[in-house]
């Protein structure tokens, strides 16, 4: 939201209240408090105007510093609250007359108490980032709204990142960034999953503890500032300090959550019914039967919308029309090794029996006149369940259960971006803040009932919806995209972002929902797709088997599918690491290479883990162009090398892609290409990409770590058991040796 007008006027209507200096400094209970005055006090007569910024810091952990702006302090406590963890913070306050200071770990934030008015976030004796005069604010506009905002400083040369899954440019700098849900597609400046949480390659990064509207301004309004305003009396933004980009990622999901680690199975390829195609049981086990014949695995088979009966949306009751008998079908269908996954949404339709149910106990969403909230966009006469309701959220959590009683794994819940504002919420949210908190709601009530029943590490959604903190009820996927590269490259975009807003797993629907992508975008969208964190197969009117498209469709499903499963104990690895680092398996190049120039603006590649680069491929004839960091890197699927840093142009058929490895890297590949839910160390391949002598490498594959070391020209290997070392020289190219869990071969690519 823009306030001004050019550099030195304000838009018509606003009035604005900037502090100006420091009257007083208090340290209770470990934080800092400083009330400041929005106009100079020469003498006594100056203290009897107003407004008074109260500004207090605080720290909740280590390397982070939390601001809180207030004007007035009476205003009623209003929830919805993000779920913040702490963990216990050594903070240091010292002040004199020239300062004002709070230190934790390597950050501190200072305060001038003389000259103009300036706060200075600081670590190793640098500057991060500022707020000077006029960037903190009391603002109304020409309605009587009152915002607090606070303008940060960016230095030359600075990108921002994050803000949620968002589809524009990677880089944030000169955008105009509304934290507010919408179902918009992947097309528009909307978004499903918005963030309030920011980014830099400055050692730094932004929390905005706010769960409803946050307007950012990144670099749009003063150009050397990233601002964000609330409209409230009070607002909360953590400054967290890495200094790399990963070690803030780490730091940020300590913070707000880490995700869950989804179990192996879910690695697998999806594949749907898709949207309003049509389909009964016979379709679904032509299409299984199908990728069996073709010997293509699968994993997790999905029913969109139409397993319940239209207007019903949602009763979670197979239309008996199509499905007589659901509970036989599921369990023929797991006995082909499958995993069920149904669609749900949070909305009931009119026509649904749960409708007159939910009213009745009270469970749906009500207008503040009592009345039900409804609308009919979407499904007619459609009601919300109130899920700040513990009854509400029990209610709907046992109609899951009679699901997964029947043999449902793993659920689909699409929307929660249609949240009304005219409302009134049964624990008395305040429904501005309530907008955007609602989708974290709904995904954790579906998230803990299947922990619950189907056990730790075992519970996995396909969510679209999410906002701060959602990160930890994996996985979300990208939304509405359309069949084209154009919205390929979007998609790609908007992982990357959510990737670098605390996200550890990311998905799309391959091929594009919108419309029907010819045979060649499909084939080249199940490269990208394949080498995802998650894979699914899904569209909106047409099927998306790929025979559908032409035969060698098959083939390319086949070897990348296949691919990705001798990868699992990479990519499982990778995944560990989402789960317990806040790292995301699916990595922008600037998460990996920040201090490489050459890739803070990259967004049509990626690093998949910490050692492989993807660059997907956004042309039929198969021409791309990708940049490769410094050092000799290898095309996994080759052999070749490419040394940079220098820009790289290729020509790829369908059954390949720029997926090369980096330098020094040890790749665990497994033995299985059927399944991803295996032992991965029995049988696992450790390769070897020129590794320097002397160098140490350590990777893991199931519940056994590697080491391998090279020792002039010979690699030597061991295993957390310690059965048996080995040795591989130089000239040789494969050696074998037990190795406890099953026989392991120890590849040298490159001496």
């Amino acid at each position: 939201m823009k306030f001004s007008d050019g550099y030195w006027l304000l838009r018509e209507g606003v009035t604005a209240a900037h502090p100006v200096q420091v009257l007083d400094v208090t340290d209770p209970d470990g934080s800092l408090e400083i009330h400041a005055p929005t106009q100079p006090v020469r003498h006594r007569g100056d203290l009897l105007k107003g407004p008074v910024v109260t500004i207090t810091a605080h720290a909740p952990m280590p390397d982070v510093i939390g601001v809180t702006l207030t004007h007035f302090e009476g205003e009623q406590p209003r929830g919805p609250q993000f779920g913040l963890t702490g963990q216990e913070a050594a903070v240091r306050t010292e002040y004199d007359d020239e300062h004002a200071v709070l230190t934790s770990g390597a950050l501190s934030v200072r305060v001038a108490r003389t000259g103009p008015w300036q706060v200075d976030f600081l670590a190793g004796g640098r500057v991060l980032t500022s707020s000077g005069p006029k960037g903190m604010g009391i603002m109304r506009d020409g309605s009587g709204a009152h915002y607090l905002r606070e303008q940060l400083g960016l230095g030359v040369g600075t990108s921002v990142y994050g803000l949620g899954e968002r589809f524009g440019p990677l880089v944030r700098n000169g955008q105009v960034v509304d934290i507010w849900n919408a179902d918009g597609g992947t097309a528009t400046e909307q978004a499903y999953k918005n963030v309030p949480f920011y980014l830099t390659d400055a050692g730094y990064g932004v929390f905005v503890d706010h769960p409803g509207k946050v307007s950012f301004e990144v670099g749009s309004e003063t150009v050397s500032r990233v601002q964000f305003s609330v409209e409230a009396q009070r607002l909360t933004y953590y400054v967290i300090h890495g200094p790399t980009p990963k070690e803030i990622l780490r730091k940020y999901t300590a913070l707000t959550g880490r995700p869950a680690l989804p179990p192996a199975w879910s690695f697998g390829l999806w594949l749907s019914t898709s949207f309003t195609t049509s389909y009964d049981e016979e379709t679904v086990t032509s299409f299984i039967d199908g990728m069996r014949e073709r010997e293509l695995p699968l994993s997790v088979f999905h029913f969109d919308c139409f397993w319940m009966r239209e207007f019903n949306w949602c009763d979670f009751r197979w239309d008996p029309r199509v499905f007589p008998d659901p509970e036989g079908m599921l369990a023929r269908l797991k006995d082909k090794g499958l995993h069920i996954c149904v669609w749900i949404n949070p909305y009931i339709a009119q026509r649904s029996p749960l409708f007159a149910e939910g009213k009745a106990l009270g469970h749906l969403l009500r207008r503040p006149d009592g009345s039900v909230w409804q609308w009919d966009l979407w499904q007619p006469g459609m009601a919300l369940v109130d899920f700040t309701s513990p009854a509400a959220r029990d209610w709907y959590a046992a109609k899951l259960e009679a699901l997964l009683e029947q043999g449902v794994d793993c659920f689909k819940t699409d929307f929660g971006e249609r949240v009304p504002v005219d409302v009134a919420w049964s624990d008395g949210s305040d429904p501005e803040r309530m907008h955007n908190y609602y989708t974290y709601l709904y995904n954790q009530t579906v998230f803990d009932v299947l922990r619950k029943h189907r056990g730790e590490g075992e519970a996995v959604l396909f969510a679209r919806s999410a906002t701060a903190g959602s990160q930890q009820f994996p996985v979300h996927w990208g939304g509405d995209c359309e069949a084209s590269y154009e919205s390929m490259a979007e998609s790609l975009r908007g992982g990357l972002s959510l990737g670098l807003s605390g996200f550890g797993y990311w998905s799309h629907d391959i091929g594009g929902f919108e419309g029907t992508p010819t045979a060649a975008l499909f084939k080249r969208w199940l490269a990208f797709g394949l080498m995802s964190s998650h894979s699914r197969l899904h569209g909106s009117s047409s099927y998306r088997v790929p025979w559908l498209f032409d035969e060698e469709s098959v083939d390319v499903l086949r070897l990348f599918t296949r691919l990705k499963l001798r990868l699992m104990p990479y990519l499982y690895e990778a995944a560990r690491t989402a789960h317990t680092e806040g790292v995301p398996m699916m990595r922008a190049m600037v998460l990996e290479f920040p201090d490489d120039p050459g890739c803070a603006h990259l967004e049509r590649q990626y690093m998949l883990g910490p050692d492989l680069l993807v660059a997907p491929v956004f042309s039929d004839e198969g021409d791309v162009t990708y940049y490769v960091p410094e050092g000799a890197w290898t095309h996994f699927l080759t052999g070749r090398t490419v040394t940079g840093p220098r820009w790289v142009r290729e020509r790829h058929d369908f059954l390949s892609v720029p997926l090369l490895v980096r330098p020094g890297a040890v790749i665990p590949v497994g033995a299985v290409d059927d399944r991803p839910d295996y032992a991965h160390a029995d049988g696992v391949t450790l390769r070897a990409y020129g590794m320097r002598r002397g160098a140490r490498v350590t990777v893991r594959a199931g519940d056994v770590t590697f080491t391998v070391v090279r020792e002039g020209d010979t690699l030597r290997a061991s295993s957390s058991d310690p059965s048996a070392p080995w040795a591989l020289a130089a000239g040789e190219r494969v050696a074998r040796a037990a190795a406890g869990t099953g026989s392991l071969t120890l590849e040298l690519e490159s001496p």
